[in-house]
């Protein structure tokens, strides 16, 4: 009597292990599940298509697509479903399109509200006109300028007969006026490594500089390993932009940021901290890897969803964190209210 007591005290431990055990795995299954990265910033290059030339970028015009306005509105409600509180509105040049882009801004502000909406611009196309009736829905502005001598923006290929610093300088006044929250990104590369921007940055007091190491991405401005695509027989597209003789060291790029450490509002952003840390999602609504050696976008988040598209995007949300990715982004509510007068910006 007393061994069968012993054996069904012994199976009923086991039992009682093996239960805990299932138990144990099926709540780290459903913890991995639940720990799915949240798309917390989003950058939307809705177009490819550009006015600019510039010899590094890395989302060139390989497609004129631009997705229908209701299908992005969709793409950008599911987003925010799965935890988006910012946009960013890239290209290509997205004042390229003024009316779908106002469309946007404002179903993400007014509709979605969500907590930052900004524009990422070569600045060559904007009107204080867009500005004043869309300040309401516009967080940030940035332009790109990557240096205050004429003949370098020329080089680089930011300008097409007009004065590209000009620009720069009536759009951050105009944004000023009307309560937006302006900001400057430079991308560090050959031709600009050695000059010094600190006076004109400081000066102008954008609420953030972005200074960026150029970067070489695969299949957009720089070519694979191997001289074919995928189908040995089939030759790989001509590429239209080439970064080699953009390309610069590590070493090169914190010189730079040193020279330029004591302007308040710099944030360095080298090669080892982009790859990985944005959310790109490109004209087709699809996201884009960029942090690793596969670059083959995902499928559009209105086919299989943004949890399963995340899965394949590459994008690694610490990196996000630690490179500084959130933070102050939303405008103070007296700017919104800023006076109306914006001057006009004749170009």
């Amino acid at each position: 009597m007393e061994s069968i007591f012993v054996r069904t005290t012994v199976i009923l431990i086991t039992a009682s292990l093996l239960v805990r055990l299932l138990v144990h795995r099926w709540t780290l299954n459903a913890s991995a599940q639940d720990k799915c990265p949240v798309p917390v910033s989003v950058n939307f290059h809705f177009t490819r298509k550009c006015n600019y030339e510039c010899g590094f970028c890395f989302h060139t015009a390989t497609d004129s697509y631009v997705a229908p306005l209701q299908d992005a509105q969709r793409a950008l409600a599911l987003l925010k479903e799965a935890g988006m509180k910012k946009i960013n509105f890239a290209g290509g040049e997205p004042f390229l399109y003024p009316k779908h882009l106002a469309s946007l801004l404002r179903f993400c502000k007014q509709d979605l509200q969500l907590e930052s909406v900004s524009i990422v611009s070569n600045g060559s196309k904007i009107r204080t006109s867009f500005l004043r009736e869309n300040a309401a829905w516009i967080d940030i502005l940035a332009v790109s300028c990557d240096s205050f001598n004429e003949e370098t923006n020329l080089k680089i290929g930011r300008g097409v007969g007009l004065s590209h610093v000009s620009q720069l300088k009536s759009i951050a006044t105009a944004c000023r006026d009307l309560g937006i929250l302006f900001k400057i990104n430079s991308v560090v590369c050959q031709y600009n490594v050695h000059e010094d921007l600190s006076d004109e940055i400081i000066q102008i007091a954008p609420f953030r500089w972005k200074v960026f190491q150029v970067l070489a991405v695969e299949g957009e401005n720089t070519d694979a390993a191997s001289s074919t695509g995928p189908d040995r027989d089939e030759p790989k597209p001509k590429l239209l932009r080439n970064v080699e003789p953009f390309l610069i060291s590590s070493a090169e790029f914190d010189e730079f940021c040193q020279r330029h450490k004591h302007v308040p509002s710099i944030v360095p952003e080298p090669n080892h901290l982009m790859k990985a840390s944005y959310l790109l999602m490109d004209e087709h609504l699809r996201f884009l890897p960029r942090g690793s050696n596969n670059n083959t976008p995902t499928g559009s988040i209105l086919e299989v969803g943004v949890k399963e598209a995340l899965l394949h995007a590459g994008w690694d949300e610490q990196s996000f964190r630690e490179r500084g990715g959130v933070y102050e982004w939303t405008k103070p509510l007296d700017l919104g209210c800023a006076a109306k007068g914006a001057s006009e910006l004749e170009w």
